[in-house]
């Protein structure tokens, strides 16, 4: 995805999403239809009660979801359109597809605190170099709790994409989502797909949370 994309993929939260009774907080990261450029990450709320869903954006925008017969993730929003739920960001979030937009919708609101007007919070990694950029979840060896680290994002054919990553450290390496195997540059790893999350640990401590809306783009 380019510019914003999957931040928060990143963001990468091995995130138990909430019981939703009601709604929570969230955040939205929004992509016009077909595009990998994301136009706005902001604010919203999330609300399911008995299969029904109301998003609710800070722009303004609601969206009513109805469920549709008993096709999971199938919904019709309150203008009568189609809308399907898609898996992508494992326990981080949700993914809905409109006619016009898709709403990446992630249960961490921590991407949400407001950086430098100058600032690009994947930098080193922009666009310029890299099909996408985003924030993974990574957490350094003895840390008890997850940090986000800058990721570029070089996407191949049949889903596969090599991931230059840098660390708390300042250390960079590359990690390789193939077909058949994952592997990283000068570092030995233990790969585990965990619903749509790559779960990584190095052998020197690190581990490393990757979606694969961040692998496949959206």
């Amino acid at each position: 995805m380019k510019r914003f994309a999957c931040m928060a993929a990143t963001l990468a939260t091995f995130w138990t999403a909430p019981a939703l009774a009601d709604s929570t907080d969230a955040a939205c990261i929004i992509y016009p239809a077909g595009s990998d450029r994301a136009d706005a990450m902001i604010p919203c709320t999330f609300g399911q009660r008995q299969g029904y869903i109301t998003i609710t954006r800070s722009d303004g925008v609601t969206h009513e979801l109805a469920p549709v017969g008993d096709s999971p993730g199938s919904f019709r929003d309150q203008k009568g359109r189609a809308v399907y739920r898609q898996s992508g960001l494992g326990d981080q979030g949700q993914i809905f597809r409109l006619p016009d937009v898709s709403v990446y919708v992630y249960w961490d609101t921590s991407m949400l605190k407001p950086l430098p007007a100058d600032s690009n919070p994947t930098s080193p990694f922009t666009t310029a170099d890299f099909d996408a950029t985003t924030l993974l979840r990574c957490r350094a060896a003895g840390d008890s709790e997850f940090g986000n680290c800058p990721a570029g994002i070089a996407r191949m054919e049949g889903g596969q994409a090599s991931i230059t990553v840098q660390n708390q450290k300042g250390e960079r390496f590359t990690i390789n989502f193939m077909k058949d195997y994952v592997n990283a540059t000068n570092r030995e790893l233990k790969a585990k797909l965990k619903g749509d999350l790559w779960i990584l640990n190095f052998a020197n401590g690190e581990v490393w949370e990757v979606p694969l809306a961040a692998i496949e783009g959206g």
